[in-house]
Parts: C-alpha cells; structure tokens; sequence
C-alpha cells in the first residue's frame, strides 16, 4: 500500500492533469508556471470540456487536502512520540504545534507553505539517506538469504 498511493497519486494523476492541460491547449510544453497558476489552468481545462467539472475538482482538492491533512499529523505524531515518547502531556505539546502550524499555513502565500513543505520532506530524506547507507550492508545480507531460502524451497 505504501507504494501504491505514491505511484497512483504520482504517475497517474500527474500524468493525466499534465495531458489534459497540453491537450486543451491550457499550456504549452517548456512553459513555467505558478502553483497558483496550475490550479486554474487545470480547472479552466476542466471546465472547457464539462462546464460544471471544476465543481468536482473544487470537491476532490477539499477532499485531498483534509485527508493529506489527517495522514501527515498521524505519521508525524508517531514520528513525535517514537522520539519524545508516549506521555499524554508530549501528545497535547505536538497536537498543539500541529494545529499552530495549519494556522500559520492557511494564513501564509502558497508558495511559502509549498516551500516549507519541500524544506521539511527534504530534511526528512537526509536521515533516511543515511540510515539506508549504513544499513546497505545488512541489506545486502538480508537479500542473500533471502535468495538463498527460495533456492533451497525450489529443490
């Protein structure tokens, strides 16, 4: 599952928002755009073949940003709790911040919560990179017994 949703999310609806602004002539390829411009440009795409559709995409992006919202404060309290443990008073402290942020967020340009949000899974990568260096070895002990056991089911 946790695969799933990056592929679908990624590669299907990015590819199908991507060639319905090329097909309805919304943009040109090479042409940079804002944030803020692709959400029109995407429901002005929408719009030119059904004209009520932007309705609908007004739903779907209400939709993903709650649900978006609800999985990133899940995952982040359990990151939280992993680091500063499972007492109610550190659970109040990060749903506290959690919500001080959506504030700040809803109340901020698009462009500075886009880059907060990258500077933040950025900073997320750099342990996870170095944790996947170190652990390479492991991994690749893991592997080989792995392919050893399938061998040996195989005879």
């Amino acid at each position: 599952m946790a695969l799933l949703e990056p592929f679908i999310d990624t590669v299907i609806v990015c590819t199908m928002t991507a060639l319905l602004l090329i097909i309805t002539g919304q943009v040109t390829v090479g042409e940079t755009i804002s944030d803020a411009e692709g959400i029109l440009m995407t429901s002005n795409a929408l719009a030119s073949g059904i004209s009520w559709f932007p309705y609908v995409l007004t739903v779907a992006v209400i939709l993903f940003a709650f649900s978006s919202m609800i999985s990133w404060s899940y995952y982040g309290y359990q990151a939280w709790s992993y680091l500063f443990g499972r007492t109610k008073r550190i659970g109040n402290t990060y749903k506290i911040i959690f919500c001080l942020f959506t504030v700040i967020g809803s109340a901020a340009t698009l462009g500075a919560v886009t880059n907060f949000s990258d500077a933040m899974v950025f900073a997320m990568m750099v342990p996870n990179m170095i944790g996947l260096v170190i652990l390479a070895p492991k991994v690749v002990q893991e592997l080989k017994r792995y392919k050893s056991a399938i061998k040996e089911e195989e005879l």
